[in-house]
């Protein structure tokens, strides 16, 4: 059966919303409404419409700001805009820019149903509906507003339905084991094993013994055979993270797999088929590692059939608060906090912190401030104790380079001791455009002197 269109509403007036929700809900439409533009962005990373209808005016994000938001990730979603009499000529300037089209309040219900089905079909979506269970199930734990993200998982879902092996390179606590298991959701082996290691959680011993099993007495404390992960997750998929620190005897064993599929368990002479699909993930260069030797060469041709790259937090940052308000519900849910959230001021901090452990950093900090937290809102100095850093945020582009250019004049007039036609060159700037920075600065190179003789 095929599911129902999905339909974003986006307006201030929450009289208008309901009355257009029950209109569209009587359609069959699945419909969400919210009452800004910030919080449809917000609402993107987990409702994927079809269409959007929004208000042109709002408080905040107006609907013509939203629009160019969605072309900016390249979210090419129809956007019918709602409008007074007072503003048809920005409506009318909204459809030359690209909006599909506009109504002008109070409108009709059955010309709203007739603008949807019309973006439907120019869309083609009227042509080709969504299977039930089909959309978002296998990227449902991921949880995502960015383009950047987006991207990848587009890349992700075509190299699903293949069965080739892929490599998964990023930076430690960005999600690579979620990143595997949307893969096997989204594969033909859907419904068979997923299975997932650690290579650099286990000695070389035990590793291979996980891996590929053991037989009873093949070392000591091996009292009785062992089946090992890849025939455990036979038909299915094996995730082995880090898989750089995979020692060498276990890579040779590993290659067998993909390259005969069987295994054959520690102190057998015997060997079994198996038919895995592999999945690995790395952090560390193995381009380099092969030229040092430590990693095969011929398995790392045989891993990397296809890359998937994901992007660090710092990188995706639309995706901060999106991440920050999921991890806080679900936390406060688990540790009995009630409805925890946090202070604008709070969240400003999230926005401009630097995550170099990143989703994983993320969730740790966000457990903190709800554990500690005593109200229902979560403070700025809670953020900052936790961040373990003072108070910052992210600096428009006019201030940062305010900030920079004061930062590089105070590190010339430390370099040159104040010496004035010194730093000029090197600066690049005659005389008087360097003392004009100066005491746009409020600097004076005498207090960078060296008065002692």
């Amino acid at each position: 059966m095929a599911t129902k269109h999905r339909i974003l509403l986006v307006d201030d007036d929450a009289d208008l919303l309901r009355l257009i929700s029950v209109r569209l809900t009587a359609n069959h439409y699945e419909v969400v409404a919210v009452n800004s533009a910030e919080e449809a962005l917000v609402k993107l990373g987990t409702f994927r419409p079809h269409v959007i209808v929004t208000d042109l005016r709002m408080p905040g994000m107006d609907g013509m700001e939203l629009f160019s938001r969605l072309q900016q990730k390249d979210l090419r979603l129809p956007v019918i805009m709602l409008t007074a009499h007072g503003t048809i000529p920005e409506a009318v300037a909204a459809t030359q820019k690209g909006v599909f089209s506009y109504l002008v309040k109070p409108f009709d219900a059955q010309i709203l149903l007739a603008h949807i089905e019309k973006a439907l079909a120019q869309s083609g979506e009227m042509e080709r509906p969504v299977e039930d269970g089909e959309d978002l199930a296998w990227r449902s734990e991921i949880v995502s507003c960015s383009q950047v993200m987006e991207n990848l998982l587009a890349q992700t879902k075509a190299a699903a339905v293949t069965d080739v092996s892929v490599l998964v390179q990023s930076q430690t606590g960005t999600g690579k084991e979620l990143l595997a298991s949307a893969i096997h959701k989204a594969s033909s082996r859907r419904d068979k094993p997923f299975m997932a290691l650690n290579c650099a959680a286990l000695p070389e011993a035990l590793l291979e013994s996980e891996l590929f099993g053991h037989v009873a007495g093949s070392f000591t404390g091996a009292s009785k055979a062992h089946t090992g992960l890849f025939l455990a997750a036979n038909e299915g998929t094996v995730f082995l993270d880090e898989i750089g620190d995979m020692p060498i005897a276990a890579q040779a064993k590993l290659l067998r797999v993909l390259e005969q599929h069987e295994v054959r368990p520690v102190g057998s002479t015997q060997t079994t088929s198996v038919d895995v699909r592999i999945i690995a993930a790395t952090h560390q260069d193995l381009n380099e590692k092969v030229a040092q030797g430590t990693f095969r060469e011929d398995l790392f041709y045989r891993l990397n059939v296809i890359t998937l790259e994901l992007p660090p937090l710092s990188e995706r940052r639309e995706d901060i608060a999106l991440l920050a308000k999921h991890f806080c519900k679900l936390l406060s849910e688990r540790h009995n906090k009630g409805e925890v959230r946090f202070s604008p001021e709070a969240m400003e901090l999230l926005l401009g912190a630097p995550w170099p452990g990143n989703v994983r950093q993320l969730l740790n900090i966000v457990e903190q401030c709800v554990v500690l937290t005593s109200t229902a809102l979560i403070s700025k100095a809670l953020v900052e104790r936790a961040l373990r850093f003072k108070s910052t945020r992210l600096l428009g582009l006019t201030e940062a380079k305010e900030q920079f250019e004061h930062d590089y004049l105070l590190r010339l007039l430390n370099l040159t001791e104040g010496n004035i036609a010194l730093a000029a060159r090197l600066s690049e700037r005659n005389r008087s455009e360097f003392y004009n920075l100066l005491k746009r600065h409020g600097l004076d190179p005498a207090q960078f002197r060296n008065t002692e003789d």
